[in-house]
């Protein structure tokens, strides 16, 4: 459906965010082209040089030549407008599952943030066509599979080229439609591509990065959980919480782990009872929780530079230098930065998982919980026998870990060398992203399953006496409540898949705020 809201976020004005662009692709914001007037004149002023140029029978990439190792064919004069049709319609070729609704509303924002910087050539009418279909929530159908990361995201980006001359299928009122069809009926008119706009949309990195930056949000708030749920476990396993003392961490003093630290050590307070005389030493996966997590929390900082300066950036070929009135040839679709972020985040985030893996075989485990029942059952002694918990969510979480942990292969490290060797050396940025994606998908599997058994075992120990309500701070008392309210105590087995997915969509969705600063 579309939603509307009066919150605009202007394109061509200034640098925008990872934040932005998300808040786009979830329909927070509709967008808007600045009219200013030197913006305006800025964008036309390409297009216009470029059209110059073609006049005096200049050889401009991709608009009087062929692509790629086409280079050197020459397109004569009468054919120069038809080859941007053509460029749309040869990359049709993209495979696999399709990007979802939001996913493509990211990539369309990406690209328009590229093109609105004045160095493409395109026209200001193209710019205001982008924006149609994201104020009125028409978005192309993309697959997924087909992009090496250079020259940029071409095969995907086609289908959103192609739609923007009518053809293809777009997602519209929640129906899959011919663009044709839905143009039509909104009484949108056909436009036809200018010489270099095919190019200018396609030859870029808008969907790795529009997906970079999915995945940037998903793995800050991930950080955040990884810590709550680390001290919920904590608790369960009667840790020590003097692990995160602050003159400790003063110590060794990265940023992020300090950071982590600090938000565990708020969760857990700190009194003497809670050093534990017999065990002066926690397991590695409680002891070093802020080491593990605190990595990907100072890594947020990098990511986001290279998530932003590759969002704000023109990133297509070749480039239109309207100042010194010249056409720069070169390599700025290649997508190595975010190939890189996407391959460190997607092995950090895995990380997580193993950590998270790791602490839940320990309470399930009455060689190490601590007196918790076997499986985190919570079944009468007489029907204890026949009732086993948490066993197979435990397995459940090891097989989601495994996965996410195979994945973590740089993709970045399988460049092939496609089109005639043109193309020798590729990102596969995009390959990296979805990869990424996938892993946050496995991860937030794992931190959904981690959620029930942590709340089940300090439910556990509140029942028996364990421990009283009034030795856990607010913070958890709150979470704790927010958990028991869609998750009843495991006394009987019964399956937990509806609930599983019902709190990774609460994960998700940043259900919980964490940790305000």
């Amino acid at each position: 459906m579309t939603k509307t809201n009066k919150n605009k976020i202007c394109f061509g004005t200034k640098t925008l965010s990872i934040e932005n662009i998300n808040d786009i692709a979830e329909l927070n914001f509709s967008v808007d082209i600045s009219h200013d007037e030197s913006f305006i004149k800025k964008i036309n002023a390409g297009n216009q040089l470029l059209n110059t140029i073609l006049k005096e029978d200049g050889a401009v990439y991709g608009v009087t030549t062929g692509y790629g190792d086409s280079c050197g064919t020459i397109v004569p004069e009468n054919l120069v407008s038809e080859l941007p049709l053509h460029l749309t319609r040869f990359h049709g070729c993209g495979l696999g599952a399709y990007f979802s609704h939001q996913q493509v509303r990211a990539i369309m924002a990406v690209r328009l943030c590229s093109l609105a910087r004045g160095y493409s050539g395109v026209s200001f009418e193209l710019l205001e066509r982008i924006a149609y279909l994201l104020n009125h929530n028409i978005s192309p159908r993309i697959p997924q599979e087909g992009s090496v990361g250079a020259s940029g995201d071409l095969t995907p980006l086609s289908y959103m080229a192609a739609v923007l001359i009518g053809e293809r299928e777009v997602s519209y009122q929640d129906e899959t439609r011919t663009a044709a069809e839905v143009f039509k009926q909104l009484d949108f008119p056909g436009y036809t591509l200018k010489p270099k706009e095919a190019l200018a949309i396609m030859n870029g990195t808008a969907v790795m990065t529009a997906l970079a930056a999915e995945a940037y949000q998903r793995t800050e708030y991930l950080c955040r959980l990884a810590a709550r749920v680390s001290a919920m476990a904590t608790i369960a396993l009667k840790g020590n919480s003097f692990h995160f003392d602050e003159a400790l961490f003063a110590a060794k003093p990265h940023p992020g782990q300090i950071q982590i630290a600090s938000w565990i050590r708020s969760d857990l307070g700190q009194h003497e009872e809670q050093r534990n005389p017999n065990r002066l030493q926690d397991r590695y996966s409680l002891r070093c929780a802020p080491h593990i997590i605190g990595v990907i929390q100072d890594s947020l900082v990098w990511y986001r530079q290279m998530i932003e300066n590759e969002l704000n950036s023109s990133n297509d070929n070749p480039l239109i230098d309207v100042e010194n009135e010249q056409v720069l040839h070169g390599g700025h679709f290649y997508g190595g930065h975010i190939a890189c972020v996407m391959d460190t985040m997607k092995t950090q985030v895995a990380n997580l998982a193993d950590l998270l893996d790791r602490q839940l075989a320990l309470l399930v485990d009455t060689k190490f919980n601590n007196g918790l029942p076997a499986n985190l059952s919570a079944a009468s002694a007489q029907r204890a026998m026949i009732n086993h918990g948490f066993k197979a969510v435990q397995i459940g979480v090891s097989a989601w870990t495994a996965e996410a942990l195979k994945n973590t292969m740089p993709a970045s490290v399988f460049s092939r060398s496609t089109e005639c060797h043109n193309q020798d050396k590729v990102s596969m940025g995009t390959i990296a992203a979805r990869d990424c994606l996938r892993n946050l998908e496995l991860t937030e599997q794992v931190f959904a399953a981690h959620l029930l058994a942590v709340a089940q075992a300090i439910n556990i120990r509140l029942a028996t006496h364990k421990i009283a309500a009034s030795d856990l701070q607010p913070s958890i008392i709150k979470m704790l409540t927010s958990i028991n309210q869609d998750f009843d105590l495991l006394v009987e087995d019964r399956p937990l898949d509806s609930t599983l997915r019902a709190f990774m969509q609460k994960i998700r969705q940043r259900q919980w705020t964490l940790y305000n600063d």
